[in-house]
């Protein structure tokens, strides 16, 4: 008898079977060994996060704070999500942030720097694929800004209208959205614009205060960007105007030097013009997968670029639209397709 108990048998397969270890036990083993390194990764993967998370709170090297500056200025322009950023970060944080990607204040554009356009009788419009990576856009150049208006919907003060059916009822080529309107708790039906809203020379809303930013157009065709009193807009004969901001190239400078601009990413829509009087109308898809967005900087960047003298940002997210040539171009961001909007730039 061997020393462990088990008699030993003058069979070596019966002897090899009875040494062997019961299969249970080589079961359980094995489960054991992959139960200890499935935790093992679980572990490590919290750990990585930990560090990854640190880093986003407190680290002040440059990829952590781009992404955490990122982070709170994309929160805290919009108007239901500012708890991404008030959770993690205190008021004085965030307000650090949002003032290191401030947008200058570069004052208003001065109209005689740009050439008389349209004397070149050419009257083109080229669609321009303007995609990089994180984001999908397209850029519309107009050779002649004599076809740029404004258009609004026709239900003023009750309802907006969407961009094909402004195209429709204007006999427009090209119409993006354009400026900014009452909008309660994201549910606004678009109806109520602010600011000033002028188009073909007529008032159509102004709200009751004593100066306007105006995003528009005078009889000279010029893009003007400025902050003017209700009689300075009738003397610089401003046929068409809607309000937003901000300006992000005025007279060829550009107003972020440094930082994103403070907006973030989101779908942007704006317009510009050339020094030559071609007008840029930008739009850039965002909150979606293959374009998440862009800044201000991103904007303001392509249309210098593209030659842009002066750039205005145009009300953007989910109204960021761009009808061509009898369809949408664009993807606009919101679950139920276009937003309905009281304002629009539209190519006849």
């Amino acid at each position: 008898m061997s020393n462990t108990g088990i008699p030993k048998s003058s069979d070596p397969i019966w002897q090899e079977r009875l040494d062997r270890k019961p299969a249970g036990i080589y079961y359980y083993s094995r489960k054991k060994k992959r139960l200890r390194q499935l935790l093992t990764g679980i572990l490590s993967l919290f750990i990585i996060f930990g560090l990854c998370f640190l880093g986003f709170l407190y680290a002040p090297i440059q990829p952590f704070r781009m992404l955490r500056e990122l982070w709170v200025t994309s929160a805290m322009t919009t108007l239901n999500h500012q708890y991404l950023a008030t959770y993690l970060f205190s008021e004085a944080e965030i307000q650090k942030i949002m003032d290191n990607n401030k947008v200058a204040d570069l004052g208003n554009s001065d109209p005689s720097n740009i050439e008389t356009p349209g004397t070149d009788n050419n009257t083109g419009i080229e669609l321009i694929d303007i995609s990089q990576k994180g984001f999908k856009g397209y850029l519309l150049k107009i050779t002649d800004p004599g076809r740029v208006k404004v258009a609004a919907t026709s239900h003023l003060g009750k309802m907006g209208a969407k961009a094909e059916d402004i195209a429709k009822e204007n006999g427009a080529i090209a119409v993006i959205n354009g400026g900014a309107f009452e909008d309660p708790e994201g549910k606004g039906n678009g109806g109520q614009p602010l600011g000033i809203l002028i188009s073909d020379g007529h008032i159509l809303h102004k709200d009751p205060v004593s100066s306007f930013n105006i995003i528009g157009l005078n009889r000279d065709d010029v893009l003007v960007l400025g902050h003017y009193t209700l009689n300075q807009i009738k003397q610089m004969d401003i046929r068409d105007a809607v309000t937003f901001s901000p300006f992000l190239v005025v007279d060829g400078k550009p107003s972020i030097t440094h930082g994103d601009g403070g907006w973030g990413i989101a779908p942007r829509t704006a317009i510009g013009q050339t020094k030559e009087g071609n007008i840029l109308m930008l739009v850039i898809d965002g909150r979606q997968i293959g374009s998440l967005g862009a800044t201000l900087k991103d904007v303001q960047d392509i249309m210098l670029e593209n030659g842009a003298y002066n750039v205005a940002n145009l009300d953007g997210g989910s109204s960021t639209v761009l009808y061509y040539n009898g369809k949408i171009v664009n993807h606009p961001s919101s679950q139920y397709g276009e937003r309905h909007a009281p304002s629009f730039f539209i190519v006849k």
